[in-house]
């Protein structure tokens, strides 16, 4: 069975050169912190978000491209998922992923497990954050780049190549 809709309401946005069509979403069943009847954020295609789980996109958050939410993972805020990005909740032991404020993730990242990337943060290429990292502030991790265990990214870092940040690290400037 279906837990959400597609409804009327559409909003074009930029990708590169190219326009991309969104929809509003409305759930049409109860579900974790999800009513039936609440409107959600936006998405390309149903093929963005999972009926399956709790995942959501909630507020102005958008989710486009080939990029997919499953689990119980959560999008929100002006957060942006897009490419052919995954934001899963369920690939470590706690399941709640969560993306939001005006963070991005995009190409073929992955965020799951227990992960929060959140306020101008970015991670993209082929990177990874999961478990209970953390990666925030205006920090990205990017190419083969991975955050995992307890670690924090944070202020301006970058984290490129196949740097790993790992167990009870803070990095706050460049790796």
């Amino acid at each position: 069975m279906k837990k959400y809709e597609l409804t009327g309401e559409t909003r074009i946005i930029q990708n590169g050169c190219e326009e991309t069509e969104l929809h509003r979403i409305r759930a049409v069943k109860t579900f974790g912190g999800v009513r039936s009847g609440d409107i959600g954020g936006w998405i390309e295609s149903e093929e963005c978000l999972s009926h399956d789980g709790e995942a959501w996109v909630y507020g102005d958050a958008i989710v486009s491209g080939k990029a997919h939410i499953c689990d119980n993972a959560k999008v929100y805020d002006n957060a942006r998922v897009y490419g052919d990005a995954i934001v899963s909740g369920k690939a470590c032991i706690c399941d709640d992923a969560r993306v939001y404020d005006n963070a991005r993730v995009y190409d073929n990242a992955r965020v799951y497990g227990d992960a929060k990337v959140y306020d101008n943060a970015r991670v993209c290429g082929d990177a990874k954050v999961c478990s209970n990292a953390r990666v925030y502030g205006d920090a990205k991790v990017y190419d083969n780049a991975r955050v995992y265990g307890s670690a924090r990214l944070f202020g301006d870092a970058r984290l490129r190549g196949n740097a790993r940040v790992r167990g009870n690290a803070w990095l706050r400037r460049n790796a």
